[in-house]
């Protein structure tokens, strides 16, 4: 049986960032598992490449505090290690008067946060900072910025390994016990102990959690994101990137326009239910997922709050049309010609027994191991703050069994 002092279970932005703070800079022995043949296959390598500035977040939550210190620690790790990055800002639109208010408490909230140098718009404003952008108001905000997180992965893993950390590639995470002073766990490639286990299992967190022996207090709903890119003569129409002012009752925040490092402008993506937790087309289906999904009370109890925005998002998803047309709010001239179809990607949504989108982190913990069981947006921006926060969560662990 191989051992470890912590084994991480998930080679996504959140396990690598918290293998390489226990290996780096607590000189731990470090293995990480990971089922895939590859680092970052999901969500970190498929997300929009946005650094996020921390805008939306209810001050006093765990993603205002995480985004924060996360953000200043990714853009410094970045420039640290050459990867391209850049604080670009973004520039969120009030497309309709009615959303002036929505706009308004987001700037209340960006300022609480500790967010300076935001600048309200107005039409003239707004024609300044984006010409091709069209509303009655908008908020510059200039903390917002875009990395490469396939990058920034690498960099954490190549730090891990530079360490003295493994990664297990291809080696699912099966059974998992605690035994006196350690816990086990069952792989593909063989058992392996640790005195601490560590699960950032995104997609399958709550499957993971379960395994060892846990009753998570939420399941996991996979929402499908589609991306498409604009035509090289289309890019001039977007400077920064652009966001609609997002509806404050759900957890996503509507299709905008996002500049990355390559020089792409991506535009998307919308928000349907998927039916295979790492299924990236529109035709993806797994019965053990679709099943997981609707037998579980939480799900019926959301689906009727939410049935008519998510009709919207499914003809959307089929529709180039209806994407355009969603697209053209915030830029005009926008026009099918200029959409080329992109990836997809799969957000590891939380969902309560009571049929609410949880929005927030969410840990949980077992004897010798701890659980991230819900790292939404903005974890990829948090990721190394996540990995400290874990990382003080152990020791106190340790100095309490002391």
């Amino acid at each position: 049986m191989g051992g470890a002092d912590v084994v991480v279970i998930g080679a996504g932005i959140v396990g690598l960032a918290t293998a390489r703070a226990f290996a780096v800079e607590r000189r731990a022995k470090v293995l990480v598992l990971e089922t895939e043949r590859g680092i970052a296959e999901h969500q970190t390598g498929r997300n929009s490449g946005v650094v996020h500035s921390g805008l939306y977040y209810r001050p006093g939550s765990d993603k205002a505090a995480l985004c924060a210190a996360g953000r200043e620690a990714l853009f410094a790790y970045a420039a640290e290690h050459g990867i391209a990055h850049e604080r670009c800002g973004k520039v969120v639109v009030a497309v309709e008067e009615r959303e002036l208010p929505a706009l308004e408490e987001l700037e209340r909230r960006g300022r609480a946060n500790g967010l300076s140098g935001l600048e309200r718009l107005d039409r003239t404003d707004l024609a300044r900072h984006e010409p091709g952008a069209a509303g009655t108001a908008g908020l510059y905000v200039p903390q917002t910025g875009i990395v490469d997180y396939r990058a920034v992965a690498r960099a954490l893993h190549d730090d891990l390994i530079a360490a003295g950390g493994q990664v297990w590639l291809d080696a699912r995470a099966g059974r998992i016990r605690a035994a006196p002073g350690r816990v086990v766990i069952e792989t593909s490639r063989g058992a392996v102990a640790a005195q601490l286990l560590i699960a950032c299992a995104g997609l399958e967190s709550d499957r993971v959690a379960r395994r060892a022996g846990l009753a998570p207090s939420v399941r996991i709903v996979p929402f499908r994101g589609d991306y498409f890119r604009l035509a090289p003569s289309a890019r001039a129409l977007v400077r920064h990137l652009v966001y609609p002012v997002p509806d404050p009752e759900l957890p996503f925040l509507g299709v905008h326009f996002t500049r990355r490092v390559d020089g792409e402008v991506e535009a998307g993506p919308n928000a349907v239910l998927a039916w295979k937790r790492a299924g990236y087309s529109r035709f993806s289906f797994s019965a053990r997922d679709a099943a997981a999904t609707l037998g579980y009370p939480g799900f019926w109890r959301m689906a009727p709050r939410y049935a008519r925005v998510g009709w919207a998002e499914y003809r959307r998803a089929f529709s180039r049309r209806r994407f355009v047309a969603e697209l053209r709010r915030l830029v005009p001239a926008v026009g099918e010609a200029d959409l080329v179809r992109a990836g997809c990607g799969v957000r590891a949504q939380a969902l309560d027994r009571a049929g609410r989108l949880v929005d927030d982190f969410v840990f949980a913990e077992g004897e010798g191991m701890i659980h991230v069981l819900n790292a939404p947006s903005p974890a990829a921006t948090a990721a190394l703050a996540i990995a400290a926060r874990i990382a003080a969560r152990a020791g106190h662990r340790r100095a309490g069994e002391a």
